[in-house]
């Protein structure tokens, strides 16, 4: 993980969210252990406080779990979980303000699709 923090959101939020961006690009895999909090910390010259707090949000969510003795672990459905709540919060927070510009700008569906189909194909998406 390269880092660079930035002053919009609390440090242990951000982690939260490259934690959460890893799971879902497959870099932690359901089942894998996360980074200790002290690796983290030291890695990344965090406090240890804020690391567990951003693990802490994690677990709340059942997207990690501790195992005594072992650390903190993906958990099986972590993946599936983040994907539909992801894709709920960009159709309900994202998509909207998006639509809004699309149509502002007058672009068409058209010019739209061909933007998307590139990208996919960079991607190497179907």
């Amino acid at each position: 993980m390269s880092v660079v923090w930035n002053d919009t959101s609390p440090i242990y939020l951000q982690l939260k969210a490259r934690i959460v961006a890893m799971i879902l690009d497959g870099l932690l895999k359901p089942g894998e252990a996360v980074p200790s909090v002290r690796q983290v910390a030291a890695d990344f010259q965090l406090n240890p406080i804020t690391v567990s707090r951003a693990y802490q949000e994690l677990a709340d969510e059942q997207l990690v779990e501790k195992r005594r003795g072992l650390g903190m672990f993906v958990t099986e459905d972590a993946p599936e979980r983040l994907l539909a709540s992801e894709r709920e919060r960009f159709l309900t927070q994202e998509w909207p303000q998006i639509v809004e510009r699309i149509v502002r700008l007058g672009l068409s569906w058209d010019s739209l699709r061909n933007q998307i189909d590139a990208a996919r194909g960079k991607a190497g998406v179907e």
